[in-house]
């Protein structure tokens, strides 16, 4: 059960209803979690914004969704697993790789080394080892991209942090955590 109301479209305000039509138009629907955010429109104008930007990066589409499934598991957020697995298929990811993401890797050798960094990001509090970024750089990462992992791991750890304090009601086909072993 929801612990942080959503604005819906039809108690929204003016700038609300501005923001849940652009959603809408570019989406295609209104996520939950963006109408937890609209409680207070200034941080759902900030969210939006972030994603926007860091949207247009290089980072293809699949490895950005790679690494927040990775990071949706490792952060116990189940309304985020459940988006970006959604997300992750409609960008050309399958059952596997999907699976592969949550456990902490990929199939593409590439993306695997961009979702191994993610993860020690979000296990070492930013506190990566020389090792890491060689690995990264080695793999064909430029600094532009590390620089984008590294804010697509803070924009995952914001939306986890969203959906977990707020228990947002999951408004994708429900994809369930695992347990830890």
């Amino acid at each position: 059960m929801a612990r942080i109301n959503i604005v819906t479209p039809e108690a929204a305000k003016s700038e609300q209803k501005d923001l849940y039509d652009a959603i809408q138009a570019k989406l295609g629907m209104v996520p939950n979690f963006l109408k937890v955010f609209a409680n207070s429109p200034a941080a759902l104008k900030a969210f939006l914004g972030l994603h926007g930007i860091a949207g247009e990066g290089s980072l293809e589409p699949q490895t950005r969704e790679r690494i927040a499934l990775a990071l949706a598991q490792q952060n116990s957020c189940e309304y985020c697993l459940s988006a970006h697995t959604a997300i992750g298929r409609k960008a050309g990811l399958n059952g596997a790789e999907i699976e592969a993401n949550r456990s902490g890797t990929s199939q593409d050798a590439k993306a695997a080394v961009a979702v191994k960094f993610a993860r020690s990001l979000v296990a070492h509090m930013g506190e990566v080892t020389t090792a890491e970024l060689l690995e990264m750089r080695d793999a064909g990462y430029s600094e532009s991209d590390i620089v984008e992992v590294i804010t697509h791991v803070g924009m995952n750890i914001l939306t986890n942090l969203l959906g977990k304090a707020g228990r947002v009601d999951i408004d994708f086909p429900k994809v369930e955590l695992k347990l830890a072993a």
